[in-house]
């Protein structure tokens, strides 16, 4: 007769019980080695080290003599005293005998500032990817010792899109991010950094990582776009083509750089293979700095590769650049008056006016710009400014900028050629109409964000108007005075006609309104 299996909750037999206490030996065992193995495998991940790959060839590889070299460059380097808070530094990659003495101008602007985090930008110069590769945790490690990974936002960072990717390996052997990290041991003190590089040059992953920035970046963190300039034309075709590509930084306006990039790479120069190799970045600090108000860009240091080594047939040209947000930007204040007695006078009017004519005739009729040096100083200093052509009466073009950190002489150049053939409401202007056409420049004051539009006086103010990256809209103040419009015409119209948004957009909240004055003077009648 076959015995029968104990039942559920009997006491079972001696070897039965043998049994059950091996198998919760070996249970115990494996839950004990799984806890283990989640436990080494957590500190694996945060104990990661991205080791050096470009010590003993971009950089000294021996620490004391690394230590001295960049202390030494630093030493050397200019750092003007600018008020404000720096958000992003632009500096070259190169090996440090070629552009470490440009970076040093921007590392010594910020040597003991109270900065928690750096995030560091650059195209992958190794890997292609349809994103942007994340090194999400551990560390990266120079002669100088290791730097943490700030893990908190770059979990936040993959977190808010998928094509924001943990792609450590990415990183791997690429120099472009790295010798930016002596700079940094040599100049700060307690801090964590964020290493990202874009697989791709697309415009709208620039937007992307800038709007998933803004969340993550507050005034104790640094942003690093890591970029050379032109590679590989002669010395005086990379001066002048760096000089382009500056100025349309210096404007503030990403669109205005690429489209800057574009007219470089087609421009046929000899020998270019690229005009900014760290794009990505760059275009990202520099929607990030529109969004929170990092008006203040300034050119630290430019050089190129020639003036190191003589050779002036090839070289790759290297700028160290400092993006700021003024001491007032975040300070609520009421709309500045339009006293214009600290304006321009009548002789420096006619020559703007002149210097516009001559640059819009001069580029309808070649395709350049002429150059000019002015024989007024008063025309070299920074403001930004509008110029508006009219034929027979009726808007011809319109084009300005706001930012006051070129010079008004290179901007009135600037704007000129822009409204006559990049404003998208017109054709470009032809030649034929040249002598139809009548200029207006409007010279601003800086702008001024107010907490409402209580204080706004139509005639008086221009008004701009923003909401996010893509709705933005201003109106000039001789806007209200020749249609006759009231305050709240005046601000609907900006609104619908300008920033693409509801006519009642200036009443909400989360839209942000900035105040101007401009000293307004249109050519002589002819």
């Amino acid at each position: 007769m076959r015995k029968r299996s104990p039942a559920f909750g009997t006491k079972p037999s001696k070897p039965s019980l043998i049994a059950s206490l091996a198998c919760a030996i070996l249970l115990g065992t494996f839950c004990l080695a799984f806890t283990f193995s989640l436990a080494d495998q957590k500190k694996n991940e945060t104990s990661k080290v991205r080791k050096a790959a470009a010590a003993g060839t971009f950089y000294p590889a021996e620490k004391n003599r690394l230590a001295s070299y960049v202390d030494e460059m630093l030493r050397q380097a200019d750092a003007p005293g600018i008020p404000g808070t720096i958000q992003t530094i632009i500096v070259p990659h190169a090996g440090y005998v070629y552009s470490g003495h440009v970076a040093a101008h921007a590392y010594k602007m910020i040597r003991d500032r109270d900065i928690r985090t750096v995030i560091l930008m650059c195209n992958s110069h190794r890997h292609g990817l349809n994103g942007i590769a994340v090194y999400k945790e551990g560390s990266f490690e120079t002669p100088l010792g290791k730097i943490e990974i700030d893990r908190d936002k770059t979990m936040a960072l993959l977190a808010e899109d998928p094509r924001i990717m943990d792609r450590g390996e990415i990183h791997e052997g690429d120099h472009v991010l790295e010798v930016q990290l002596p700079f940094l041991q040599r100049t700060l003190g307690d801090f964590k950094i964020v290493p990202l590089l874009f697989g791709t040059n697309d415009p709208a992953l620039s937007g992307t990582l800038a709007e998933a920035l803004e969340k993550i970046a507050d005034d104790k963190t640094l942003l690093i776009a890591s970029t050379d300039m032109s590679h590989y034309p002669s010395y005086t075709e990379a001066t002048a083509a760096d000089r382009k590509t500056i100025d349309a930084i210096l404007t503030g306006d990403p669109g205005i750089l690429d489209s800057r990039i574009v007219e470089l790479e087609s421009g046929g120069i000899p020998n270019a293979d690229t005009f900014m190799c760290g794009l990505s970045g760059v275009r990202t600090a520099m929607i990030l700095a529109q969004r929170k108000g990092a008006s203040d860009i300034r050119l630290l240091k430019y050089a190129n590769s020639g003036d190191v080594s003589g050779d002036k047939r090839r070289v790759v040209g290297y700028a160290s650049m400092v993006f700021l947000k003024p001491v007032s930007a975040d300070t609520p204040r009421s709309a500045p008056g339009a006293d214009q007695s600290e304006g321009l006078n009548e002789a420096e009017q006619a020559e703007l006016l002149r210097l516009a004519k001559n640059t819009v005739e001069t580029y309808v009729k070649t395709r350049k710009i002429p150059s000019y040096t002015p024989a007024l100083k008063t025309l070299e200093k920074p403001a930004g400014a509008f110029v508006t052509l009219r034929e027979h009466g009726r808007l011809r073009g319109c084009i300005g900028r706001f930012e006051p950190n070129v010079p008004l002489y290179s901007v009135i150049q600037q704007m000129a050629v822009a409204a006559a053939a990049q404003d998208p409401r017109f054709p470009p202007v032809e030649e034929a109409e040249l002598q139809k056409l009548d200029y207006e420049i409007s010279v601003l004051s800086p702008l001024h964000k107010v907490p409402d539009a209580s204080g706004i006086i139509p005639g008086k103010h221009g008004v701009e108007i923003r909401k996010g990256l893509f709705h933005r809209g201003v109106f000039l103040p001789q806007v209200a005075t020749e249609t006759g419009w009231g305050k709240e015409k005046f601000l609907s119209e900006l609104c619908s006609q300008k920033a693409g948004l509801p006519g009642d957009c200036w009443k909400d909240p989360s839209v942000d309104l900035y105040v101007f004055t401009a000293q307004v003077f249109p050519e002589e009648k002819k």
